[in-house]
């Protein structure tokens, strides 16, 4: 299995052991994660039978206002844009995600904020044979989970669990 980690994060794959498939010639990604994985699965040549994506990063319903905002945030308080964003992450759980926290750069979240997903891509891992997976939560407070999943249905298998947030925990996790 090859993983590619969230905006902000490194190594957090434990965090969705209930969901990822370990084969050899599965993909996955969280977040931002899941951007570079359909990146890596367009480019790879070798065999891949499965894309899984974690809450995949999906702006395109997000003004250039807030997003220029975000990365404004951002660069003007670093350390207090972080601590907010990985509550929101944990969100409704609140459960403490510091040890998978890594350093965040400006450019992987410009990356994430205007990343523009394309169906034309989409159709292209699909026609090669991979089965596309996309696991949201319906109380995520990063991303309009309700948009992703419309955008996302046509190409994937999607697995919306009503109570789970961004990292697909409810409350009690």
């Amino acid at each position: 299995m090859n993983f590619f980690s969230g905006f902000g994060f490194s190594h957090e794959e434990s965090l969705f052991s209930a969901y990822l498939d370990n084969s050899d010639y599965t993909v996955c990604g969280f977040s931002l994660g899941a951007i570079e994985a359909t990146l890596y699965v367009l480019k790879e040549q070798s065999r891949i039978d499965k894309l899984q994506l974690f809450s995949p990063a999906f702006f395109h319903d997000q003004t250039d206002v807030f997003k220029r905002a975000q990365l404004h945030y951002f660069q003007k308080d670093k350390e207090r844009y972080s601590k907010t964003f990985m509550e929101n992450v944990a969100y409704p759980s609140q459960k403490d995600l510091s040890p998978y926290g890594c350093e965040a750069s400006v450019e992987a979240l410009e990356k994430l904020l205007y990343f523009q997903w394309q169906e034309h891509d989409l159709q292209k891992i699909i026609d090669r044979g991979i089965e596309i997976e996309v696991y949201l939560g319906g109380r995520d407070k990063i991303i309009d989970a309700s948009k992703a999943k419309a955008y996302f249905l046509p190409y994937a298998t999607i697995y919306f669990i009503k109570e789970g947030g961004h990292c697909l925990w409810t409350k009690s996790k």
